[in-house]
């Protein structure tokens, strides 16, 4: 469903949801009933999703028409909860959302901020975001509505427990108990059963929760607040899980987080019983099942969404057609007693999922006369299909326009009865959906489509007409992604009737999503007629307010120590992203029925290898300022810090302005103010200062930077996250940067070479100790004098970002062996044992070590790669964030020798973390430990060893003949 309309009596939020676009609703203020005392609250309302520029292929035309009359039949309702984007049962979610038309929602616990990036540099919070709008994308595909609760991924979490310590249990659950309540889902369920064949505690904190909200949404004294706030409880009426993929053997079940043998038994959470053995499948999901009219199975529709979450994998394949079935098994029911049948045929046998099943909400006098308009407007909908032609859609329409007015009809009627407030609310809820599915079922049945772009200026009329493919996706279209505060933007809103029909347009209007007052002014309207198969065009301009809000997540948190983030907009809690900033809308009648098309508006850009791409307006300061990376270190014999601000403008125009340090007490900048000229929008100016610090010690030191352009002050800025292909999101920050004084030395002229993996920022960390590095290019490794370098690193996961290296891998081997020295930080199972001088096995179940302060082990304080330049100590593995290190390797020959020992709570020792082992001349240095973590955070210890690791080529106590 794509279109909505709009609602300016209520305090609203809306955001992109795969889909659908969802907006809650709370009117407080008005009274919904002729009988209640007191204001009512409305339910949710299931929205337009218009922040993509159009619609699927899946979801036009004709074979969208067939899915959204599926939707119209009926009012089945599900939703699943897993950890992370990409844990979906995505075949599953498109089976039940395309194939059976029921209204689905997924909500993950958190973002996978704690996860990999094979995409970009981005980490920590910034992936989050990245993957937040992957997992948009992806859920496109699977047709359903996208949640996230306010937990972060405080990355990899071997056991229940300490993911739940990590996040508190009823923080989640609060939200979780949100999000059913908002949703009202029939069904629940989740990847994950709660227990150690998840795979980690992450997922079974996401199958215990799934099972635990089966009660405490409908009980009202749970999270009462939440009642406050205008939602209201809610009974599932059953909960499932997967059959979990539990390799069974006379040891128990494989915990692959800890390593260790488990019991076969799980528990129901709704019950508190336990299970022996693994839970056997109630039912089966047909994902494999083909629909003609994609061309594809529900199986193969998700895998393509799920390729769009690339960050983790780089992509992933699309299925061969077949066979596919996906088996649930199912907790807890309160349908036909609560007995639990031992089969089904779906998630929705025994429960009334027809249209006028909506009337059982209702008290038993009020159910015959609601039930038989129920069936009324089923009635329309049998008649839509009945007539449904897919070389003529528009022949749907008249039953379609007829079943909106019903509804419609039907809505006024329940909120001015006499009934209980909470049968009001829940049929109200399902009518609101309807009447929203109706809407854009028209719009597909009409053809209807519009597309709104900022204009640079009013387009001339060419041999194309107005707004034609001359330049960009219009002439006249405007690159800029952003506009400020003040500024005049000119819309165009493009309508089109694509099918055999004719309507009216009555009004075309511009729709500020986050408030206030943009003072819109029609340049050139549409009203009248348009005619079967034509397009008109309207031309508006706004005004953005000064109050208006910057695009930006509306969450944050301080530090990634706190495992949950603060909202700095609560009205937006569970949502993906705040809404953008404008939409537009454009009302029309067809056979007397009013209805409503709408979309964001969209800037228009060229990228290469994806033509012209549009994205949708944001709103940006005029001036944002950021240091990068936030954080590093000063020896403590520095006598100068070089720190780079980059200041860019969003200004439509030249801009002059200047940036000012706080620093402190004591030190000095040269220069003490610079001054920053841009000539346009989007442009940066990059300022380098030269601090002098004054008696170092071994503390941290803030600097703040301040921007100053036109009489106001900017101390923050943004960095967009994104590639081709995913809609970019800015992130704000501080311009901030704190270092921290450090007793580290390293070798004097060392040359140092790094092979980039899959996006870190350690070589820029490097230069706080004084080292340059040179970036390697695939020419380089395949032909360049790599014995002009005193080191060479690989980066993370190089082996599997860098398939030239894999190539050309002997040579990096010859470099050691002539003495070289190769620093390899932790690697993925592409990385082969034989890649090493000698074997390094890193297989698909290499173990991690997630606790930041287990404890380190040094094997031998005395062995030259821990006393030269810098006496490595204990305390050096203090302060670390996230965890100990990945990778860490399966096995390694003896030849290599071990420096550390480290282990999270119960498990086997790992000595993996820093291994080295000479060959020929040279030196090869495997690491697990996760610097490509800490070195940007600033942690000491990490730059302490990485200096002597660097500077290995040199060290006095080791052979170098």
């Amino acid at each position: 469903m794509k279109y909505g309309s709009w609602q300016n009596n209520a305090k609203s939020y809306a955001v992109r949801a795969t889909g659908r676009t969802v907006t809650a609703m709370f009117l407080g203020a008005v009274s919904l009933s002729a009988v209640a005392q007191t204001p009512t609250p409305e339910p949710m309302k299931i929205q337009v999703d218009a922040s993509y520029p159009q619609p699927l292929p899946i979801e036009r035309g004709a074979s969208g028409l067939a899915e959204s009359l599926r939707r119209l039949h009926t009012r089945a309702s599900l939703i699943q909860i897993n950890a992370h984007p990409d844990d979906e049962d995505g075949g599953m979610l498109a089976y039940e959302s395309r194939g059976l038309g029921a209204d689905v929602s997924l909500l993950a616990l958190n973002r996978g901020e704690g996860g990999q990036n094979v995409m970009t540099g981005d980490f920590w919070d910034q992936l989050g975001i990245l993957r937040t709008q992957e997992h948009l994308a992806a859920n496109r595909y699977y047709g359903v509505h996208l949640f996230y609760t306010r937990v972060a991924d405080f990355g990899f979490s071997k056991t229940l427990e300490e993911a739940l310590k990590q996040w508190d249990h009823d923080r989640v659950l609060r939200d979780v108990v949100r999000v059913v309540r908002i949703t009202r889902p029939m069904v629940v369920t989740s990847v994950f059963a709660g227990y150690v064949s998840d795979g980690h505690g992450h997922h079974q904190t996401a199958g215990l929760m799934a099972q635990e909200v089966f009660h405490a949404a409908g009980d009202p004294t749970m999270f009462p607040e939440q009642i406050k706030e205008g939602l209201q409880p809610w009974k599932p009426l059953k909960v499932y899980a997967r059959v979990p993929f539990a390799q069974v053997t006379p040891k128990g079940i494989f915990d692959y987080a800890t390593g260790k043998w488990e019991p076969v038994r799980f528990k129901n959470y709704v019950t508190g019983k336990p299970i022996e053995g693994v839970p056997t499948a109630t039912l089966t999901v047909p994902e494999g099942e083909y629909n003609a009219l994609y061309g594809n199975n529900y199986l193969q529709i998700a895998r393509e969404g799920l390729n769009e979450q690339k960050s983790q994998t780089g992509g992933v394949p699309i299925p061969a057609p077949g066979k596919f079935d996906s088996p649930y098994h199912l907790y807890a029911s309160r349908v036909n007693g609560a007995a639990l049948p031992e089969h089904e045929q779906s998630f929705f046998d025994g429960i009334d999922i027809s249209l006028p099943g909506i009337a059982g909400y209702l008290p038993a006098k009020s159910q015959p006369e609601v039930r038989s308009r129920l069936q009324a407007i089923a009635a329309q909908v049998d008649e839509a299909t009945r007539v449904y032609d897919a070389n003529d859609p528009a022949k749907s329409a008249p039953a379609l326009a007829r079943g909106l007015d019903l509804t419609r009809a039907l809505i006024d009627s329940l909120r001015s009865a006499n009934i209980p407030e909470e049968a009001r609310y829940n049929a109200l809820h399902e009518l609101e959906l309807k009447k929203e599915q109706f809407n854009f079922a028209l719009g597909q049945s009409l053809g209807m489509s519009l597309l709104a772009t900022v204009q640079a200026k009013m387009p001339q009329v060419g041999r194309f007409g107005p707004m034609g493919p001359t330049d960009g996706v219009f002439s006249g279209a405007a690159a800029t992604g952003t506009a400020i505060a003040g500024q005049s933007v000119l819309v165009g809103v493009h309508v089109a009737a694509q099918g055999s029909t004719p309507v009216q347009v009555d009004s075309v209007t511009l729709i500020p999503n986050t408030g206030g007052d943009w003072k819109p002014v029609e340049k050139g309207g549409i009203d009248g007629a348009l005619q079967a198969g034509t397009a008109k065009d309207a031309y508006l301009t706004v005004t953005v307010p000064a109050d208006a809000p910057y695009t930006e997540p509306y969450f944050s948190r301080p530090n990634l120590e706190q495992s949950y983030y603060d909202l700095k907009a609560p009205q937006y809690l569970d949502l993906p992203v705040m809404p953008y900033p404008l939409s537009a809308a454009a009302a029309y009648t067809f056979n007397g029925t009013h209805a409503e098309v709408r979309g964001v508006v969209q800037t228009a850009h060229r990228a290469n290898g994806f033509g012209v791409v549009l994205d949708p307006l944001l709103i940006a300061p005029a001036i944002s300022v950021r240091v990068s990376p936030p954080a590093g270190i000063m020896p403590l014999t520095s006598t100068t810090l070089a720190l780079d601000v980059t200041v860019h403008s969003s200004v439509k125009g030249p801009a002059e302005g200047t940036v000012d340090l706080k620093l402190p007490a004591g030190w000095t900048a040269s220069p003490a103010t610079a001054t920053f000229h841009t000539m346009r929008d989007n442009e940066d100016a990059n300022l380098h200062f030269a601090i002098t610090p004054k008696n170092v010690e071994a503390k941290s030191y803030d600097i703040a930077v301040t921007a100053n352009y036109a009489g106001k002050q900017y101390t923050e800025g943004f960095h967009t996250i994104g590639y081709p292909g995913i809609t970019p999101y800015p992130q704000y920050r501080a311009a901030k940067f704190r270092t921290t004084g450090v007793d580290v030395k390293v070798a004097p002229g060392l040359k140092v070479a790094y092979i980039m993996g899959s996006g870190e920022d350690v070589p820029q960390s490097l230069r706080d100790i004084g080292i340059m590095v040179t970036q390697l290019t695939a020419a380089d490794i395949a032909q360049a004098d790599l014995s002009a370098y005193d080191c060479i690193v690989l980066g993370i996961r190089t082996y599997a970002a860098r398939p030239e290296l894999r190539t050309f891998n002997q040579r990096l081997m010859d470099y050691v062996h002539n003495g070289g020295i190769v620093i390899s930080e932790y690697q993925t199972p592409e990385y082969q044992s034989d890649f090493a001088p000698y074997p390094i096995t890193v297989a698909s179940d290499a173990e991690k070590v997630v606790e930041e302060d287990a404890k380190v082990t040094i094997l031998n304080a005395k062995d030259p790669l821990f006393t030269w330049p810098n006496q490595i100590l204990p305390s050096d593995f203090d302060g670390w964030v996230e965890e100990r290190g990945h990778g860490f390797p399966n096995s390694f020959d003896a030849h290599y020798t071990a420096l550390t020992e480290v282990h999270d709570k119960g498990q086997d020792p790992q000595k993996g973390g820093v291994i080295y082992a000479r060959s020929g001349k040279g030196y090869y240095v495997y690491l697990a430990f996760a610097f490509f973590r800490e070195m940007p955070e600033g942690v000491p210890g990490s730059f302490r060893m990485m200096a002597n690791l660097l500077s290995l080529s040199k060290n006095p106590g080791l052979a170098h003949e």
